[in-house]
């Protein structure tokens, strides 16, 4: 078994899976955990964002949907790189999804595959309102993750030309080696199921990720983009956020600059550097080098 696999000493281990159920059990304690839609938010119109006026240029033909992380929502996710992708000339939507009954603000906790299934309606309303055939996706965490069982099974690799990932737990997590813990603690996996399906979907051979990367990481006619911090505490092994297929890029932001101590929040929601990146995967013929000046452009 690799380093970088292997279980914590189980005392510490145990501590931090019962604070971490402790916390699900507070925060999710409605009576069932099944997804429903939810009104969509008014994303920050001064941002510039979620416009459905806008129409994509020449330059950017493609509109951009930002999908957000487990606990995320359409707006606190992306206060910062939805600005940054405006200013420089594209069409940004942003949607909440896997929202829980009675559960506010926290959304990206329900089923994956009907999450999934949000997404692709989404998309379609994009579509619709900018006239382009087909959209970008970058998604932060389990939003980087998702959208590919709407590509792979949803009809989605027809409507996206790009998925661009932030921290994506493309292959579960360990969650530092406590999800291994599960066994110890009689009802903790149903606890996950029950009340947060999307962690349960998202814990390292699960049905979900097992029927999600059989077959292959990728699928035809879709560019991919992952964008990982060596620093990441919660999608671990970092390693395991990497895609393999055809039309795959694997980015490690500490090869860009070493500096760059982002863990797996602030990847997403205020990385510059990281964004750059995005900025690049979405329009490959004209991308820059990204370094550690990234960090002030």
């Amino acid at each position: 078994m690799p380093p970088w696999t292997r279980v914590p000493r189980p005392p510490r281990a145990r501590r931090k899976l019962a604070a971490l159920i402790l916390t699900l059990t507070a925060l999710v304690a409605a009576p069932t955990a099944t997804a429903t839609a939810a009104p969509a938010q008014a994303a920050a119109p001064s941002r510039g964002w979620n416009d459905y006026s806008c129409k994509p240029s020449a330059a950017h033909p493609r509109p951009v949907v930002l999908v957000h992380g487990t606990f995320g929502n359409s707006i606190d996710n992306w206060l910062v790189l939805a600005p940054y992708l405006v200013k420089r000339g594209y069409c940004v939507f942003s949607l909440d999804y896997g929202q829980l009954p009675g559960v506010p603000l926290f959304n990206g906790l329900g089923p994956i595959d009907r999450s999934a299934g949000q997404l692709d309606v989404f998309v379609d309303k994009v579509l619709g309102a900018t006239g382009a055939p087909k959209a970008d996706l970058v998604g932060h965490s389990q939003g980087g993750m998702m959208p590919r069982h709407y590509l792979k099974f949803l009809g989605g690799a027809d409507k996206v030309n790009a998925l661009v990932g932030l921290a994506p737990d493309n292959h579960g997590t360990t969650l530092l080696g406590l999800t291994g813990l599960l066994p110890y603690f009689p009802g903790a996996e149903d606890l996950l199921t029950t009340k947060t399906p999307a962690l349960a979907d998202q814990v390292a051979g699960s049905a979900f990720l097992t029927a999600l990367n059989a077959g292959g990481d990728t699928v035809p006619g879709v560019r991919y983009t992952v964008i990982a911090t060596r620093y990441d505490e919660v999608v671990t092994p970092y390693r395991t956020q990497y895609l393999s297929g055809p039309d795959v890029r694997n980015v490690l932001l500490q090869d860009l600059c070493p500096a760059d101590l982002s863990e797996h929040v602030a990847i997403g929601t205020v990385d510059r550097i990281a964004f750059h990146e995005v900025a690049n995967a979405l329009d490959p013929a004209n991308a820059t080098p990204t370094t550690c000046a990234s960090a002030v452009s």
